[in-house]
């Protein structure tokens, strides 16, 4: 079966790997092993993790934060090979004025911040799967993520090629409750957690071997 895995990077990282010390995950092989317990007739055609590039003035860790995330996605372009492909949206950083949190709003009583907002991710998700489905690239699309804001993709397809498998990953551990029960209720399978062993029997090698210099893992981003 004809598979592609549609990944949402920073709906992953929140969900599992921040504050850990799996950030160097092979998505590929993690992913690509939890489809086929799911399935054991999946073919994994293509994977594409959608991810935004960080704005260095926001990060902990500055440029080095960039140069990490740089390193990251090179290294698993290397190892992915053909089949893997990135699709950046970008950051916007804009002022806003919300309300003081109170018990009783007070609309008058408002405080200046930041507003740090991802762009385009949920809309190329959408845009990839359900031109894939159109297009018969695939006979299974499995989303990674947890995002409502992807269900009337989910829906669309499953109106408009029903022949479509759906499954659904969430990038979740089993400790957290949250999950989206309209996202799961629309795939024909669904994995609800990652346990922390497969977080660490699918780490990307410290040091990639490359054509140019080899790939290093980061210290810390």
């Amino acid at each position: 079966m004809k598979t592609t895995i549609y990944i949402d990077g920073y709906n992953l990282y929140f969900g599992l790997v921040k504050n850990t010390t799996y950030k160097w995950l092979n998505l590929i092989s993690l992913f690509t092993e939890i489809v086929k317990i799911q399935n054991p007739n999946s073919s994994i055609i293509n994977i594409k993790y959608f991810s935004a590039p960080v704005l260095t003035r926001f990060s902990k860790h500055k440029t080095q934060s960039q140069a990490s995330q740089s390193r990251y996605h090179r290294a698993l372009e290397v190892t992915g090979g053909s089949k893997f492909k990135i699709i950046n949206g970008y950051f916007e950083a804009n002022r806003s004025t919300p309300p003081v949190y109170e018990k009783s709003i007070d609309l008058q009583n408002k405080v200046e911040v930041w507003k740090l907002e991802e762009k385009q991710t949920d809309v190329n998700i959408a845009l990839e799967m359900y031109r894939d489905s159109l297009n018969r690239i695939n006979e299974q699309q499995v989303l990674v993520s947890n995002d409502s804001d992807l269900i009337p993709a989910m829906k669309l397809i499953c109106k408009d090629s029903p022949q479509i498998e759906l499954g659904l990953v969430l990038p979740k551990k089993k400790s957290q409750k949250r999950q989206n029960a309209e996202l799961a209720q629309l795939a024909n399978w669904v994995r609800r957690h990652v346990t922390d062993e497969e977080l660490q029997q699918h780490q990307l090698p410290n040091m990639i071997a490359t054509n140019k210099k080899p790939i290093y893992k980061p210290l810390y981003w």
